[in-house]
């Protein structure tokens, strides 16, 4: 294929938080189409040792200066919605006249001359996204790739592919992904979300059918129909004329992905399917059947993308997870240990979704979670949705919040949650390097322990096991 032209506002690129997921990303494409990347960021990031090496100019710290990493300056300014007007590398490129683009216009425009394929949802578009992106790479397409995660097999979050597809998870937290025009669109669910930003349900809602009015002419949507609202989104695209495929277990549309069973197993489960007449098993080595409903979608995805049925089957079968989706951190001690797992599951549904899949995995062992909230906003809101989904493991610590973006609120801390958990042992725990201690204390050989959330409570699982292995294996 020819190779898509790479923008002019690309082409000598400066990325003020160049370390996060989507931003560097977006660094490691430009740099292999030919790019001059410069960046900069609060701290040093793992992500940096492969954009250096693919000749990006990093700093350390955040300084107008910055912006004069190369002798004629960068043709653009690229910023997310994380960055502050305050910031004075955004300061100074205003008053410098340079193009000022949000990530998700860089991202836009570096799909053009592909057939894009957008992973939408509340929940599940990361898994999605990257499952579509392994069973593509499975059939030798060869897809350009955007992730807000790292895939395992790679240990990448993005990629220019020469294949001529482009598949990218589309955020929906701050309305950015209404920049993107996809040929094939998937909805994995629509469950209020980031009100801190839509304000109420309804608007969040209405930014995932504006999202849908996007589609390319002649594009197709694929939409989840056992969640509601996305069924429901769905019929109102099919009003506006948008080609519709479903998936679920009571679909029943000759296109369409009908869910037969969902086995679950120690490595993941089966979803068995009907699809075309033929009834065709989808094995996921990922625990929970949100999972095994996340590749069917991806199945009917990397179908309308051209890829054979057999091809992304055996694709989806040798997935091997996402960075912070219930990755595997480690076994403590000799013999009956106890496993350390690692998830980024923020949401009430999410949490839900992952402690049952969590509690296959755990077997005859019990199921310890340490639970760290994010956003004040969120733990105001859904509170007492943490504490009913987390009253599905057998012992839960509950952190203080991880406030990301947010200052703040008095009153709301972790013990919001933990107060009204029911069902399991609770603790709550506001000093986090105490956090590791508590867990060993906790845990019996054979446990499972998962530490949840999108803050930086990732970090204490190499601290349990260190703990554990200690005291001699287990607490």
């Amino acid at each position: 294929m020819t190779e898509p032209e790479l923008p002019e506002a690309l082409r000598q690129a400066h990325l003020i938080g160049i370390g996060g997921a989507g931003m560097s990303g977006i660094a490691r494409i430009l740099l292999a189409r030919g790019a001059r990347v410069s960046g900069s960021d609060a701290k040093e990031s793992r992500a940096f040792l492969t954009l250096r090496a693919q000749g990006a100019e990093i700093a350390i710290g955040q300084r107008a200066e910055n912006l004069d990493a190369f002798p004629d300056g960068p043709s653009a300014v690229v910023v997310s919605t994380a960055i502050k007007e305050t910031n004075p590398e955004l300061v100074a490129a205003r008053e410098r006249g340079i193009t000022v683009l949000h990530r998700a216009q860089a991202l836009a425009g570096l799909m053009a001359g592909h057939r894009v394929a957008c992973i939408a949802g509340t929940h599940g578009k990361t898994s999605t996204t990257s499952m579509l992106t392994v069973a593509l790479q499975h059939c030798r397409l060869d897809p350009s790739f955007a992730i807000g995660g790292d895939l395992n097999e790679s240990g990448a979050n993005a990629h220019h592919g020469e294949g001529g597809l482009f598949v990218a998870e589309a955020d929906e937290s701050d309305g950015s992904f209404l920049t993107y025009s996809p040929s094939v669109a998937v909805v994995t669910n629509v469950e209020p979300d980031h009100l801190d930003h839509h304000g109420t349900a309804e608007a969040y809602v209405a930014v995932f059918t504006e999202f849908v009015r996007r589609i390319e002419p002649g594009g197709v949507l694929v939409v989840c129909a056992d969640d509601g609202p996305a069924d429901e989104l769905a019929t109102r695209a099919e009003a506006d004329g948008v080609r519709v495929q479903r998936y679920g277990h009571e679909v029943t549309g000759p296109g369409d992905a009908k869910v037969l069973s969902y086995t679950p197993a120690p490595d993941g489960g089966v979803v068995r399917i009907s699809l075309r007449g033929t009834e065709t098993d989808v094995r996921v080595a990922v625990p929970g059947e949100h999972m095994a409903l996340n590749a069917v979608a991806a199945l009917l995805a990397g179908l309308e993308l051209g890829a054979p049925l057999d091809g992304l089957v055996d694709g989806l079968a040798a997935f091997g997870g996402v960075r912070r989706r219930f990755e595997f951190k480690g076994r403590s001690g000799d013999g009956v240990g106890v496993r350390v797992y690692d998830d980024y599951a923020h949401h009430p549904t999410e949490v839900e979704a992952q402690l049952r899949a969590v509690r296959h995995a755990a077997g005859s062992g019990r199921v310890v979670v340490l639970f760290q909230p994010h956003l004040y906003s969120r733990t105001k809101t859904f509170s007492a949705e943490f504490a009913e989904a987390l009253g599905l493991a057998d012992e839960v610590v509950v952190l203080d919040v991880f406030g990301a973006r947010e200052e703040p609120e008095p009153g709301v801390t972790g013990a919001l949650i933990a107060d009204q958990v029911t069902g399991a042992s609770v603790r709550y725990e506001p000093a986090f390097d105490r956090a590791a201690v508590l867990a060993a204390d906790l845990v019996k050989p054979g446990d499972l322990v998962v530490t949840m959330g999108a803050g930086d409570v990732t970090q204490l699982g190499p601290e349990i096991i260190a703990e554990l292995d200690r005291r001699g294996g287990h607490g």
